[in-house]
């Protein structure tokens, strides 16, 4: 058999991690799950798995009114690199994220996300990964403002 034809049984060659991360933004509008999972989903997925990271009435024990963040000029830079990384190390793994800054409510959403593959295991172990990188590495602060007046500022980062 030629090389050409065992490429063609072998099928098409995988996407590369740069064409997998459908979506990396950091925004100071709405996210949207939903959004995220639909450009993820797609006729190979046997799992779209999603993550909405949503802001509490609370903190260590403290009341929280609302939360301020700021993002770093190049956050958006920041967080496609670490969809990249995150792709690259899941090779058959679908990738969409946005973090949001600007002024948020309770409730509102502060990190959406959503990772499909064929299998469940994956497509949960690249979340999870995805979440915890995007934490970790996207240069984003939060001021959080609590019921007794006090605020508090905190790096994302580490």
């Amino acid at each position: 058999m030629t090389d050409a034809a065992a490429a063609d049984a072998a099928g098409p060659a995988p996407a590369s991690a740069d064409d997998r991360v459908l979506f990396a933004r950091v925004v100071d509008e709405a996210l949207s799950v939903a959004g995220c999972s639909a450009l993820v989903a797609s006729r190979a997925s046997g799992a779209v798995v999603t993550f909405e990271g949503v802001v509490r009435d609370h903190d260590d024990g403290r009341g929280v009114t609302a939360l301020h963040y700021e993002a770093h000029p190049n956050a958006t830079e920041v967080i496609r690199e670490v969809a990249l990384s995150i792709a690259t190390a899941h090779p058959e793994v679908r990738v969409a994220v946005e973090h949001r800054y600007g002024d948020l409510s309770i409730g509102d959403v502060a990190l959406a996300c959503a990772v499909s593959s064929a299998h469940r295991a994956e497509a949960f172990a690249a979340c999870a990964a995805l979440v915890d990188e995007v934490k970790a590495r996207t240069p984003i602060w939060k001021r959080q403002e609590f019921a007794d007046g006090s605020d508090e500022w905190t790096a994302s980062l580490g």
